[in-house]
């Protein structure tokens, strides 16, 4: 008898992540001998701060190996509400935060909480890679809202009003954001937060994960700290980026215990009963306990992490000052100068519609990008991933060092290329 091999529509309809993609290409090249340069993966290449590090090591040692509450330790929740006072200006209980196994299972739980079928998930792009499919899941509908390179990549309040409609239930903000590094001014927020006002359905789910990585003289603004915008705010955070603690899988979710616990306030909703009483348990039990008491430890090295943090942030600062120029100098890119996170989201689009002897056609960013891996042995993540075809994503959590020998080697490959279209006038990028 043949196995019935069919599958889920909604897993059939979630597209592959190309960051994975283009991350297992490159370590299988590199696993075969290839000297590949890999500035695909968002992950510092900063260890763990020692302290930190200390912290999971005596937690071993002393024995803490066991189940954890769900919602998180009731120490890392009061640490966590401690740093969001002082650091965000938002104030919450320990029972209005839900730790979790990184902030990528708060994003998606907290999507699953709150959209029943059909419901509208609103995402500027470029956008993480994770967003819209992680809306496809809950059954929602992911609408895709495009920003510009003219506009640094962020969302016009007034776009958004065009959009919204009696089914517009989400919008997810990332600020500083994953792709471009773009970090939202207050005052930018506080039109958005308007615009959000005139909606009473409409939540908005704030990525706040790069927070601490931000270039002055930027400075990051909490959606939830805006007037009127807490009640209906879903703050995402977590430990991975800035604290380089990616391995420790630990992240965060604070919002109103009504939300977290029955999502009471709005009708009732399909998903709700993944929150509350159940919280993680369907899918996992509560974080690690070894992670969460290091956890502790990075809320306990000071405002937006001491020195630690200050001493990477600096590096990512010369990196990003490094590849601006280097880029800057090339015919035929576009940039927009990122002021936060560890990316660069450069436009390529002039190269389009070269051929190479020998290889073929660039048509895309994802063909540009395999080009790249194969004849520069660089591993870049093509912008298609992000919603955005004309870009690609250059993640700077690499040595300087690295980086000079990654941009040698994608400008000689380069060169074979003939740009498709006009050079970009630089006027029109300001």
């Amino acid at each position: 008898m043949q196995v019935d091999t069919s599958l889920s529509p909604r897993v059939i309809a979630v597209k592959p992540s190309k960051t994975v993609a283009i991350t297992d290409q490159a370590t299988a090249l590199a696993q075969a001998g290839v000297p590949v340069i890999r500035l695909a993966a968002g992950e510092p290449d900063f260890d763990t701060p020692a302290v930190i590090a200390e912290a999971g090591i005596n937690a071993i040692r002393e024995g803490y190996t066991r189940y954890t509450p769900n919602a998180g330790t009731q120490e890392l929740r009061v640490a966590i509400c401690q740093k969001l006072k002082e650091e965000n200006g938002i104030s919450y209980k320990p029972d209005e935060v839900l730790v979790s196994n990184g902030a990528k299972q708060s994003i998606y739980q907290a999507i699953l909480a709150v959209c029943s079928p059909g419901d509208e998930v609103i995402i500027p792009a470029p956008f993480w890679v994770s967003y819209p499919e992680m809306a496809r899941l809950a059954d929602a509908t992911p609408v895709i809202l495009p920003t510009s390179i003219s506009e640094n990549f962020l969302l016009d309040s007034k776009q958004l009003e065009s959009k919204l409609n009696e089914k517009s239930r989400l919008l997810i903000l990332c600020s500083p954001s994953n792709p471009t590094g773009s970090v939202y001014p207050k005052k930018l927020l506080e039109e958005i937060a308007k615009t959000v006002a005139k909606h009473p359905s409409l939540l908005v789910l704030s990525d706040e994960i790069y927070e601490h990585i931000v270039y002055a003289p930027a400075t990051h603004t909490s959606f939830a700290s805006l007037p009127g915008l807490w009640e209906r705010t879903l703050t995402v955070n977590g430990f991975s980026k800035a604290s380089a603690m990616t391995g420790w899988r630990l992240g965060y979710l604070a919002g109103p215990k009504h939300f977290l616990l029955h999502v009471k306030r709005y009708k009732a909703r399909t998903h709700m009963s993944y929150f509350g009483g159940l919280q993680n348990a369907l899918f996992t039990s509560g974080a690690s306990s070894i992670s969460q008491k290091a956890g502790v430890a990075a809320l306990g090295l000071g405002y937006a992490g001491g020195e630690a943090v200050s001493t990477m942030v600096k590096a990512f600062r010369e990196r990003r000052d490094f590849l601006i120029k280097s880029f800057g100098e090339m015919e035929g890119v576009g940039i927009s100068e990122p002021l936060g996170a560890f990316y660069l989201f450069i436009d390529f689009s002039s190269y389009y519609g070269a051929e190479v002897e020998g290889y073929g056609k660039i048509e895309d960013s994802d063909s540009l990008c395999r080009y790249l891996l194969d004849q520069a042995q660089v591993a870049l993540v093509p912008g298609v991933a992000f919603g955005d075809d004309s870009c690609i994503r250059i993640s700077y959590a690499a040595s300087l060092t690295t980086l000079q020998a990654a941009v040698e080697r994608i400008k000689k490959a380069l060169l074979p290329l003939k740009s498709a279209i006009p050079v970009f006038n630089v006027d029109e990028l300001q």
